[in-house]
């Protein structure tokens, strides 16, 4: 399941394994090169050879939320994980216990790139990443804290879990430069379905051995060369297997295997599925699907 939104509670997964198409797709995440680092405002809370974060502030929003973020500046050749890393990356998982007067907290993940190492298949980012947090408080228009501890995967030669902790008191407000920065991060989003003229998007479901296979059928332009299909589904306790895409005109298909952790039998809500379609020119962004 993809957790878009995170309540008070302990260790909430940020994403888990997800199928990806065979070819590797960049669409560019967000970058800030034009700006000064010495004007790259924010508490550093990491450090070390591998990565340094930073808490950026950000700003208040008129409906009195908060848009904050973390920077990841990652050491040459060092990469760190989207919501849901491939077969072998490790998933980023936070834990807001400490926090007040706070509602849920959604991190805003910019456009992921796709890596093959070793014939392994990661998604995520490569030098620097962004994380916009959208963080609304329970009482509107009173101090909010946010208080966290972040698990994350940083990978080089070798994969890396790092754990760090963090703070935001709220409100809060960051300098113009860092601000440009966190509306460049939310700019690099997947486009809408509607926006990239997707059709029907049909799924059939047969059963295997050990679980499900799923085949997906979406009507949609070409997102570019090399299209990835990332697939998620709604239940964080089904793991999706490495997922082979192809394309015949408009007709983009991606099929995958779909196996539960207890190794039993299951329901699959094809409303809950989610499809981040990976390519040279664009990504776009589909919800759930139909049955054939």
């Amino acid at each position: 399941m993809t957790y878009s939104v995170f309540s008070n509670v302990r260790a909430l997964p940020l994403g888990l394994v997800i199928g990806l198409g065979l070819a590797t797709a960049s669409t560019g995440q967000a970058r800030a090169d034009a700006i000064p680092a010495q004007q790259r405002a924010g508490q550093i809370v990491s450090s070390d050879e591998m990565v340094q974060i930073r808490v950026m502030p950000g700003w208040i929003a008129s409906d009195g939320s908060h848009m904050a973020a973390l920077h990841l500046d990652l050491a040459p050749g060092w990469k760190t994980y989207w919501r849901a890393p491939g077969d072998a990356g490790i998933p980023p998982a936070l834990d807001l216990n400490g926090s007040r007067n706070l509602s849920h907290l959604t991190p805003v993940w910019p456009t992921p790139e796709v890596f093959s190492q070793n014939g392994m298949k990661t998604v995520g980012y490569d030098r620097e990443l962004i994380l916009p947090l959208h963080v609304v408080p329970q009482v509107a228009g009173q101090p909010a804290k946010v208080s966290a501890r972040m698990q994350i995967g940083v990978c080089s030669s070798i994969c890396v879990p790092l754990e760090f902790d963090f703070t935001l008191d709220l409100p809060a407000a960051g300098s113009d430069p860092q601000q440009a920065m966190i509306r460049t991060a939310l700019a690099d989003q997947p486009v809408p379905a509607r926006e990239a003229h997707v059709g029907k998007v049909a799924c059939s479901l047969t059963p295997i051995r050990d679980g499900l296979g799923l085949s997906v059928e979406i009507d949609m332009p070409s997102a570019g060369k090399t299209e990835t299909v990332l697939i998620e589904t709604s239940d964080p306790q089904v793991w999706v297997a490495e997922t082979d895409s192809s394309r015949t005109g408009r007709r983009l298909t991606a099929r995958t295997e779909l196996v539960h952790v207890s190794g039993q039998a299951f329901a699959l809500d094809r409303s809950g599925l989610r499809f981040t379609v990976l390519g040279s020119d664009r990504a776009v962004d589909i919800h759930g699907c139909t049955s054939h």
